[in-house]
């Protein structure tokens, strides 16, 4: 049986230079940021039956642990520089372990971020990581920054994620080969770091968010902060290409309020939408206007004719039932 340090230092510890003054080993880890750069800062957490299935896989689920904090710093403009990881474990299983830090080490490696110090305990499987990035100060994308007149954007494409889970939930019927297209999207989500390091290091952009519990619901973040509201255009939301095959209705549902996108939903003027296509594909990443910033309150949701749609959505909840 592996002890918690023999775990650590077999599976987490990796000799080679990084980044940090001082990584794994000590009773805290020290990072030393640019001169005249702000840190930003994230957490989150994964929980077994909540987060994810019970038996997902390893490498998988160490990938997507790392994507969701790099979601977050991507919405903030960012830059990666390295990251924490708490993990409690109901057993240090060898073949677990070894595909949990490959897929957690090959992202983080993508990315330049640095695994510094952590802790691990006995218990059910539990993931929370924090993870460190830095910015120069005023380039942040807050999301109290929305302007009325601001177009609405959308990176990447919305619902392969939701509809893969409703797929394994015997919700909605899929054949194979699309059930396991939609979960790649589910399982293994790209976040858009070199898109939110654009928007932010060029000002294009004004607010961003990363879609994590549904677009409806994180934009609504944006528009409390801001005070403003929003008309929002539900046809042009870009499906995912499984999503987009099927009928829509259920693809209205699953892009406006499907959850786990990982996609970057943002705010700019109008006068910069050529630098945000070239922003875009700079980057490697799509990017899709679906709709405007209003002064009056609220989310108005319509469809390509511009007429009102009566949706009833609403973003995921981690705290309703499961």
């Amino acid at each position: 049986m592996l002890s918690e340090f023999d775990l650590i230092k077999q599976y987490f510890k990796r000799q080679r230079p990084g980044r940090a003054a001082l990584g794994i080993g000590d009773d805290c880890a020290l990072l030393a940021p640019a001169p005249g750069m702000q840190m930003a800062i994230s957490s989150d957490m994964l929980v077994e039956d909540r987060h994810f299935f019970a038996g997902a896989d390893a490498r998988m689920l160490g990938h997507k642990c790392l994507a969701v904090n790099l979601s977050d710093l991507a919405a903030m403009g960012a830059r990666p520089l390295a990251f924490t990881l708490a993990l409690a474990l109901p057993t240090a299983n060898p073949d677990w372990l070894a595909g949990f830090s490959a897929g957690l080490f090959a992202l983080a490696d993508q990315h330049d971020c640095e695994l510094i110090g952590g802790d691990t305990t006995k218990g059910p499987l539990n993931i929370c990581i924090t993870i460190f990035g830095e910015l120069a100060p005023g380039h942040a994308l807050r999301r109290d920054a929305a302007i009325a007149g601001d177009d609405l954007w959308i990176s990447g494409t919305l619902g392969d994620a939701r509809l893969a889970l409703a797929g394994y939930r015997k919700e909605y019927r899929l054949d194979d080969a699309a059930l396991l297209a939609a979960g790649t999207r589910m399982h293994t989500p790209a976040p858009r770091v070199a898109l939110g390091l654009a928007l932010a290091g060029e000002r294009l952009a004004h607010a961003a968010i990363d879609i994590s519990d549904g677009l409806v619901g994180d934009l609504g973040h944006i528009l409390a902060a801001s005070n403003v509201g929003a008309t929002l255009d539900v046809d042009a939301l870009p499906a995912g290409p499984v999503l987009a095959a099927q009928p829509q209705a259920l693809r209205r549902q699953f892009c406006a309020a499907g959850g786990d996108d990982y996609e970057l939903c943002f705010t700019a003027p109008s006068s910069r939408r050529d630098a945000i296509v070239a922003a875009g594909h700079a980057s490697g990443t799509a990017v899709t206007r679906v709709g405007t910033i209003d002064a009056a309150p609220g989310l108005r949701l319509v469809d390509a004719a511009g007429l009102a749609l009566d949706l009833k959505l609403a973003g995921f909840d981690h705290f309703a039932s499961a």
